[in-house]
């Protein structure tokens, strides 16, 4: 079977990129729901998290990348040694991430884990599957914040709980795949079942929010601790 081309086309996105942090070394950004971190290859898709600051910050770099879908905040490092230092903190997995999410139904337990290895299958572009043989280690925690209603456009109210996310690990749609997996996708979401459900088909956008970032700088050895509240 032929691998699935990736056709997709980002809209305009306009809202703006928000600096919470800037020195000499790194940035530090809340990202829109909406935009791209780095340009696609389609000339349709340049519009990035990265096209947008490499015109400020010549040399810039992403050390990691956040979905389209998913806003919140991110680190960009302002040169080469500080990517390469920061990258080095993601892979010994030192850096402490936690999203905000709003789920489908009532979370039954109120934290868990979900362990399920990820694997890449061309045939699914751009979908990840679980895959016990092939996939890589994922591993994810959740806690659940509340459990609350939403008002649908028919009246009907739409079960929802809200959680804090806890990759372990940094799998490609790792934390969108394995709400599915626990039975309660993440409103809003296309690829992973969230726009299933009857009142969710006007969903605005994907309901995960990059909400802490905790890392050392590597220049002044501070530990960064970065909060940026939910919008949602």
């Amino acid at each position: 079977m032929s691998p699935i081309l990736d056709t997709f086309i980002a809209p305009p996105c306009d809202e703006q990129i928000e600096t919470l942090y800037q020195d000499e070394h790194l940035l530090l950004i809340n990202k829109p729901s909406g935009l791209l971190s780095l340009s696609g290859k389609n000339p349709q898709n340049l519009d990035s998290v990265h096209y947008r600051l490499v015109k400020t910050f010549p040399g810039c770099t992403l050390v990691h990348r956040l979905d389209f879908g998913t806003s919140g905040l991110m680190v960009i490092a302002l040169n080469k040694a500080i990517n390469a230092a920061l990258c080095q903190q993601f892979s010994a997995r030192t850096v402490t991430k936690i999203y905000s999410a709003l789920l489908h139904g009532h979370l039954d337990e109120n934290e868990g884990v979900i362990d399920a290895p990820i694997a890449k299958d061309p045939a699914l572009f751009p979908l990840m599957s679980i895959c016990p043989v092939n996939g890589k280690p994922a591993r994810s925690r959740y806690q659940v914040v509340e459990r609350c209603t939403r008002k649908a456009e028919d009246g009907a109210l739409i079960p929802l709980t809200r959680v804090q996310l806890f990759p372990e690990t940094g799998r490609t749609h790792q934390l969108r795949i394995h709400c599915q997996q626990l039975g309660h996708p993440i409103l809003g979401c296309d690829l992973y079942g969230g726009l299933q459900f009857p009142g969710t088909e006007r969903t605005p956008r994907l309901m995960l929010h990059a909400s802490e970032l905790h890392f050392v700088h590597p220049i002044s050895g501070e530990s960064i601790n970065a909060r940026h509240g939910s919008p949602f």
